[in-house]
């Protein structure tokens, strides 16, 4: 006859059950502790990572929309993207001098085929035009702020162009939620030889609207984003 189940039989096999239990927690325990780590490192390297340069080199050869761009190493934005081939896309940091005696200016760049992009110019008069509020904005020498309308969704957002160039600058900018950090600003160009060019910056930089062009071919011509 069988003995009879009791605690006494099962506390062996509970307690091996509990310490199994116990071991895969802190298995689980340790490579969270390991995944911290090297997420805790890679943003430590992200942050001593030099500014870009015009001068950079280290070229990493890419193709966009049957473009061969040739991108220095430390102008990626993200360290996945650095590998040579075909790409969708390449998200790029840029620093462009627009005002003397100021430090350069970020700028994020993200750079695809223009399919299925509008220029921001475009969404002027075919879009923009019909979301204005009737507010002006000012104090920007040469450019018009005109905000959205909230009703629209589009609270706390300000459109601002150049109304005397038939392609003229146009920039969407959304206040920052915290009062401490500039309001951000997103513009898209298309550019000659069928790439678009998503660029997000500080507001700050609309002060310079007119040497933003000019600065900024000099770091697409470099890597053969306006190469025909």
């Amino acid at each position: 006859m069988a003995a009879p189940h009791s605690p006494a039989n099962a506390a062996p096999g509970g307690k091996s059950h509990l310490a199994y239990n116990l071991a895969g927690i802190a298995v689980l325990v340790l490579l969270l502790a390991v995944g911290l780590a090297y997420a805790i490192d890679e943003l430590n390297r992200t942050n001593r990572r030099p500014p870009p340069q015009l001068a950079d080199a280290n070229p990493i050869l890419q193709t966009v929309a049957g473009r061969e761009l040739r991108i220095p190493q430390n102008w990626f934005r993200y360290g996945e993207h650095i590998k040579p081939g075909f790409v969708s896309q390449v998200d790029l940091a840029f620093a462009l001098p627009l005002e003397a005696d100021q430090p350069p200016l970020p700028v994020e760049v993200t750079l695809m085929s223009k399919t299925g992009t509008r220029a921001s110019s475009a969404l002027l008069d075919a879009v923009y035009l019909h979301q204005f509020a009737d507010d002006v904005a000012g104090g920007i020498p040469g450019l018009v702020g005109k905000p959205l309308l909230a009703a629209d969704g589009y609270a706390g957002e300000t459109v601002w162009y150049d109304p005397l160039s038939p392609a003229p600058f146009v920039a969407k900018c959304a206040t920052a939620p915290d009062p401490s950090r500039p309001d951000r600003c997103i513009r898209t160009i298309h550019l000659p030889n069928g790439l678009a060019a998503v660029l997000n910056f500080d507001a700050q930089a609309l002060a310079a609207w007119k040497q933003f062009d000019t600065e900024l071919a000099l770091w697409l011509g470099q890597i053969g984003a306006l190469d025909d």
